[in-house]
């Protein structure tokens, strides 16, 4: 805040460490930095690199902000300081690009329209040379031509995420290879690449470390033999749903410095092919198989017999029993093992007892195991006393006895899911508030939870994530428990929380201020005054308010006023919401990317005004929109065009709006889904 002739920064703004080079204090204490009149007046003495360390310990962009408002002399600093940029429109790229010279990490993933054209022309006079790290993660507009230019501009580039650029092919693959001493590159879901893509990144980046391919569908065993074959230094891959076979894991056995490989859903392989990776080099920590429909525990068994450093092992809904071998080899993992999923499997209380002699287990994941019962959790967490996560999901035999044995082994557990454990109750929750002072995520969906459950876990003040989605039972007074002493939550879920009120609500925007994420779909009780009060989270990203049929444009423009760090809003379903709530969201929630607005009284003109403001905005749903003429459909979607990477709408407007709309559409990158659903109203 400004203090007469000074700018003052709290504790809560400053990451204050214990001493340092400009004295802070380690109490309550501010960093007064005195100003006089045109350019700064002292703060012109200082130099640039102690205002840098200033602003280094500045967290929140818009207290970065008013640090720049109070003085040049910190807007220079922070020039000649900032280190990484994240960039939400192509318009402003070229001027930042040339204010930040020290940037180091530079994030496109969001910059909405980004094309050759517009990133050749940002970045050509830019003085990149230190950039190291670039994402273009979802940036479907730049092809072969705009990363020439980026590799060109960035001589020194170690790191590009290119994923889900999904009409990315060989071309793409081929500028990448000129950056010869790129370290990281993840290509995910770059759909058009082929065997011929990798092998010029391959040969042109022999320095590799870690490469992801995941969903690179057209690459074969013949591509994978050529990584092994050039990229000696690979300790990452990922080579997840593509159709590769057993020969690739043999190839891949020759990487002797590879230490983590992902092979999700790869159906291709079985346990022939995990015998020969297991005959490779000795060097492989981490490894998912998970949802690899062939392989067996005898599999995995002769790939723990060559590999006895492994310390994370997910084999989550691929296994369908559980031998005796795996089990005998699972002991000799017992000093390194920390992550184990066995999501799905048939798992009896003897596997437990011999899953706990791993007494060294910091994570275990037993999803949708069938089998699983207290007296297994009770031998399990008895040996495994380091436990920090523990997903039960859908365990439904479990009782407060197996959380009482959580509660008096692993007093260190940060992560319990217990979604749709029906049978536990407040009784257990006491026992886990009391005894785990670290908890920081608990999932309660579906487990018919009630307000003194809610009670207990008050008493939890460095919890971050709550899920209660189907408690019922839960109201606005268990509500105000949470609100009274769990501060530091981040994450919310009362879907289908029907007992929830406006006054709730209330509560929660009193005491939870750092809220960034709240889902409060079918919450039918809440109504604009309600979401004046969540006007006040001024930290809120995400806001799902699916079927709240009592909330109108008011109530939507108070969250817009308000909750300037918008990103995702869903108002499927909430009938009464009409242009009112589209003006102040196009007037206020400027950094909107994700909207959906299916089924809403909103109009061609209201649409066409939100879509035209919007210039972050990327993903729309809007679905049943009766008040909205053709003509209003193709003047919105022209209006946003270049802009928007999804679209979700009615079949039956693809045969109306005009095929050269279509056509702009894409040629701009965007994908469109067309639904047939009918127009049915629920409450």
């Amino acid at each position: 805040m400004r203090h007469r002739n000074s700018y003052v920064l709290s504790k809560k703004t400053l990451d204050a460490p214990g001493s340092g080079a400009l004295g802070w204090d380690t109490g309550f204490m501010v960093v007064r930095i005195r100003y006089g009149g045109g350019g700064g007046g002292g703060m012109a003495a200082l130099s640039l690199d102690l205002l840098g360390q200033v602003l280094d310990r500045v967290r929140e962009p818009r207290d970065r902000k008013a640090c720049r408002l109070v003085s040049r002399a910190f807007a220079r600093a922070e020039a000649a300081h900032r280190r990484a940029l994240r960039v939400l429109r192509r318009e402003p790229l070229a001027r930042l690009l040339r204010a930040f010279r020290a940037l180091e990490r530079l994030d496109l993933s969001a910059c909405a329209s980004l094309d050759d054209a517009s990133l050749a022309a940002a970045l050509s006079g830019a003085d990149l040379a230190g950039v190291r790290r670039v994402c273009l993660a979802r940036a479907s507009g730049v092809g072969w031509r705009g990363l020439d230019a980026l590799v060109a501009a960035c001589p020194r580039l170690e790191a590009v995420d290119l994923s889900h650029c999904v009409g990315a092919g060989d071309r793409e693959a081929a500028a990448l290879a000129a950056a010869t001493g790129l370290r990281e590159l993840s290509l995910e879901k770059c759909l058009g690449v082929t065997d011929m893509g990798l092998a010029k990144v391959v040969v042109g980046c022999p320095r590799l470390e870690k490469l992801s391919l995941k969903w690179c569908r057209e690459i074969s065993d013949i591509g994978i033999d050529l990584l092994s074959k050039k990229c000696h230094d690979l300790r990452s891959l990922d080579i997840s749903y593509l159709k590769v076979g057993n020969e690739s894991l043999r190839s891949i056995s020759s990487l002797e410095k590879l230490e983590e490989l992902a092979m999700v859903c790869c159906s291709c392989i079985d346990d022939d092919g995990l015998e020969l990776l297991g005959k490779g080099s000795n060097s492989l920590q981490s490894v998912d198989v998970s949802r690899c429909d062939h392989v067996t525990s005898q599999g995995l068994a002769s790939l723990i017999d060559g590999h006895n450093f492994l310390q994370k092992l997910n084999a989550a809904d691929s296994l369908h029993e559980m031998r005796q071998s795996f089990l005998s080899n699972l002991a000799k993992l017992k000093d390194t093992l920390t992550v184990l999923r066995l999501d799905g499997l048939e798992v009896a209380s003897s596997v437990l007892l011999a899953i706990g002699g791993c007494n060294n287990l910091v994570e275990i994941g037993l999803s949708k195991c069938n089998g699983v019962t207290d007296e297994g959790i009770s031998s399990l967490v008895t040996q495994c006393s380091h436990l920090r996560v523990i997903d039960l999901t859908c365990c439904n035999l479990l009782t407060n006895n197996a959380l009482d044995s959580i509660a008096e082994n692993c007093k260190m557990v940060e992560r319990l899911r217990l979604e749709s454990c029906s049978s536990i109750s407040e009784k257990g929750l006491e026992q886990i508030a009391t005894s785990c002072p670290n908890l920081k995520e608990i999932d309660l969906t579906d487990c018919g939870v009630n307000d003194a459950a809610l009670r207990h876990l008050a008493k939890c003040s460095e919890l971050l994530v709550l899920k209660l989605g189907l408690c019922s039972s839960i109201s606005d007074k268990g509500l105000a428990f949470i609100s009274s002493s769990c501060g530091k939550l981040i994450e919310l879920d009362l879907y289908r929380c029907n007992s929830i009120t406006d006054d709730g609500l209330a509560a929660l925007a009193n005491g939870c201020k750092k809220i960034k994420m709240l889902n409060l779909c079918y919450c039918n009780k809440i109504t604009d005054t309600g979401l004046g009060h969540l006007g006040s989270l001024e930290e809120l990203t995400n806001l799902e308010l699916r079927c709240l049929v009592r909330i109108t444009g008011i109530g939507i423009s108070s969250v817009a006023i308000g909750c300037k760090n918008l990103i995702e809003i869903d108002l499927k379903r909430c009938y009464s919401v009409d242009d009112a709530g589209l003006w102040a969201l196009a007037r206020y929630a400027l950094n909107l990317r994700q909207l959906t607005i299916s089924y809403c009284q909103v109009t061609g003109l209201g649409l066409c005004h939100l879509l035209s403001s919007l210039r972050c905005l990327q993903d729309v749903k809007m679905v049943h929109l009766s008040w909205v003429s053709i003509e209003g459909f193709e003047m919105a979607l022209r209006a946003a065009c270049g802009r928007l990477k999804k679209l979700k709408m009615l079949s039956g407007l693809k045969s109306v709006l005009s095929p050269e709309l279509l056509q702009m559409l894409q040629a701009c990158g965007c994908r469109i889904r067309w639904v047939n659903k009918p127009l049915v109203y629920k409450d």
